[in-house]
């Protein structure tokens, strides 16, 4: 997000270093943020979880792939659901599981997940990698599907990696039910893996939480050299705590902005001749590359090079990824009118004005 960190962090970071806490930690107990992980998800969603069933790591994609090292082999197939974040895709291909793609659909009333295509596609699968809210549509999965999600999983005996890190950005008319709270036997087959660096701006701190249900799993997990795989920094834990701790007041004036701008994205994508879904959480829009006149295989280049403003999307995200764009609106009002004047010009089929050599792009990671 293009928006300073919470002063609450800042402070709280400020103080970790003119004291001098940069040595190895002793946290007697314990890492602190099990207990304060367990303590939100029950202030937040009632989900009542041990501490001591809870892990750190140095990133959201560690717990991933720490994950799938420990529990498949290569050549297993891993469930993904696309279009799909592209370091989750780009994960499962490296470490050479099998990638089974089960995609969204585009309906009158918004994206919605194919769950009959889920549990057909789950046949012949070890894991599924759940995304919720969802990266990059910005839909909320309902009670009643993750309930369906969860009778899936049960009946293919699948381990879910579900990951929740854009949970606290869920907009007003939302809920966000963590799939793990669903019940004792979807629980102890769920890894469910966040973080406060989405919902708080934090993600250079290098901070992850996972929630490992399965309790075979996590001893698998405990078993491994301590160090090998990085140990979380003492400044992310300092961070992440402050933010949990102090930081919902402004969480809370974030989301407000967010609104306003997905908001004001939407209308300018309605003014391009499109009707597309308001993201449920989050502050990323999903929208098709026509729109901008980006018929081609890279999207992303095409609009850059004639509006000289940096979108995502693309074949990354998988299934008919090339055929759409990802745009941050999490700006200021002032970039966020540019980016949209820009766009808006080559919509109409012109060429943006600015847009060229020496224009600054907006990024839109």
């Amino acid at each position: 997000m293009d928006f300073p960190v919470p002063p609450v962090v800042v402070e709280a970071l400020d103080h970790a270093v003119r004291h001098g806490a940069l040595g190895y930690p002793d946290w007697p107990g314990g890492n602190p943020l099990r207990a304060a992980f367990a303590g939100r998800m029950r202030a937040r969603y009632g989900w009542r979880v041990a501490a001591d069933e809870v892990r750190e790591h140095t990133d959201l994609i560690q717990g991933l792939q720490l994950t799938l090292h420990l529990a498949t082999a290569p050549g297993d197939g891993v469930l993904v659901q696309t279009p799909n974040y592209p370091p989750f895709l780009a994960t499962v291909t490296t470490m050479a599981r099998r990638r089974v793609e089960s995609p969204w659909l585009r309906t009158a009333d918004g994206w919605v997940p194919d769950l009959a295509g889920l549990d057909r596609a789950a046949r012949d699968c070890r894991v599924l990698l759940l995304v919720n809210p969802h990266n990059p549509t910005g839909r909320v999965l309902t009670r009643d599907e993750l309930r369906e999600v969860a009778v899936i999983a049960r009946r293919h005996d699948l381990l879910v990696i579900s990951d929740e890190i854009h949970a606290e950005l869920t907009h007003d008319g939302h809920e966000h039910v963590p799939l793990a709270s669903l019940g004792d036997d979807i629980a102890r087959r769920t890894v469910t893996l966040t973080s406060a660096t989405k919902a708080f701006n934090l993600a250079g701190l290098r901070c992850s939480v996972v929630h490992y249900g399965p309790e075979r799993l996590r001893a698998l997990r405990d078993a491994q050299p301590p160090d090998l795989y990085g140990v979380v920094s003492t400044l992310g834990v300092v961070g992440t705590l402050a933010a949990w701790q102090g930081g919902d007041d402004w969480q809370r004036r974030l989301l407000r902005v967010l609104d306003r701008n997905r908001r004001r994205t939407a209308a300018a994508l309605a003014e391009w001749g499109g009707a597309e879904p308001l993201p449920e959480a989050g502050y990323l829009y999903w929208f098709p590359a026509a729109l901008l006149g980006a018929t081609g295989e890279d999207p992303v280049a095409d609009v850059l090079d004639r509006t000289g403003v940096l979108l995502d999307g693309g074949a990354g995200f998988g299934g008919d990824g090339h055929r759409h764009l990802r745009l941050n609106f999490a700006t200021g009002a002032p970039l966020l009118e540019e980016v949209l004047g820009r766009l808006s010009a080559a919509a109409r089929g012109a060429g943006a004005p600015g847009a060229g050599a020496g224009a600054s792009p907006a990024v839109g990671r």
